[in-house]
């Protein structure tokens, strides 16, 4: 039987860095607000965090910017409604996968396209 391919690698993570960077404030109501419309269930693939991992996984969520915070660059006023949706953590990073990030609508219609060939 051979090795594995990486069994004599050596791997080195933990080295400190600093770093500079900008972030931008997320508003806790809004954030709120969105959920209490929308409830935590990801608007995209339908997850719900509660369903599979019971009160741990109640109310938690990603809630995502249809328009990224950054490309507006200063404080601005938000709708929570129209400016915000919840989404899973796994959704959230496949809509960020490309620039400018994928629309809710392009990742439900991947979701479903996928889904649909996996069951064939």
């Amino acid at each position: 039987m051979n090795e594995p391919r990486f069994a004599n690698q050596k791997y080195v993570e933990g080295t400190p860095r600093k770093m500079l960077s900008i972030t931008y404030a997320r508003s806790r109501k809004a954030r709120d607000a969105c959920l209490e419309h929308y409830g935590s269930k990801c608007h995209v693939c339908g997850f719900d965090f509660s369903e599979v991992y019971g009160e741990i996984g109640k109310g938690y969520i990603h809630v995502h910017h249809r328009k990224k915070v950054s490309e507006i660059g200063q404080e601005y006023e938000i709708d929570p409604i129209e400016d915000l949706c919840p989404v899973c953590p796994n959704c959230h990073a496949m809509i960020h996968r490309r620039n400018p990030p994928f629309t809710l609508d392009e990742m439900k219609g991947l979701v479903q396209h996928n889904r649909c060939q996996h069951r064939m």
